[in-house]
């Protein structure tokens, strides 16, 4: 990737909408060239998808909470099933395997603390595997972002 490679990933991180046209204005080339740079970047799995992002607020979902999942064992079977599950959960926005304490961490946009405690009951304890499940929640969102740093 070079230089204008990584120009054209920084604005379409920043704004996936931008026509071609004017996508090719703010990184200095023709059209065609910049069309084709987005194509070769999206051929080679750099660029993996375009999305919308919503703002959870004003959806009404203002809980943002992370929570740490310890299981019973980490055997690449109950590792696979609490992932399958997971997976299937609209609620949770990010999940991660972890070192330390526990073994996955994942993060749940709700609407309240009613609608979370329905998540924690109906989808996270029927799951066999899990040990142990401790909660946090964000009292305010200091920084988020979506793009990636382009050195």
């Amino acid at each position: 990737m070079d230089k204008v490679d990584r120009s054209i990933l920084r604005e379409l991180q920043s704004d996936s909408s931008l026509s071609n046209v004017e996508l090719a204005r703010r990184v200095g080339l023709s059209p065609s060239p910049c069309l084709a740079r987005v194509k070769a970047l999206e051929t080679r799995g750099v660029i993996r998808q375009y999305v919308a992002l919503a703002d959870a607020s004003k959806l009404g979902l203002g809980l943002n909470v992370f929570i740490n999942i310890s299981l019973r064992t980490q055997s690449k079977d109950a590792l696979a099933r609490f992932e399958q599950r997971i997976a299937e959960q609209e609620e949770v926005m990010e999940c991660y395997l972890m070192t330390g304490d526990s073994d996955y961490l994942i993060r749940v946009v709700v609407a309240d603390m009613a609608a979370l405690e329905r998540f924690i009951l109906d989808q996270l304890t029927p799951i066999a595997d899990i040990e142990k499940i401790r909660s946090g929640f964000a009292l305010k969102q200091v920084r988020y972002k979506t793009a990636l740093p382009l050195a």
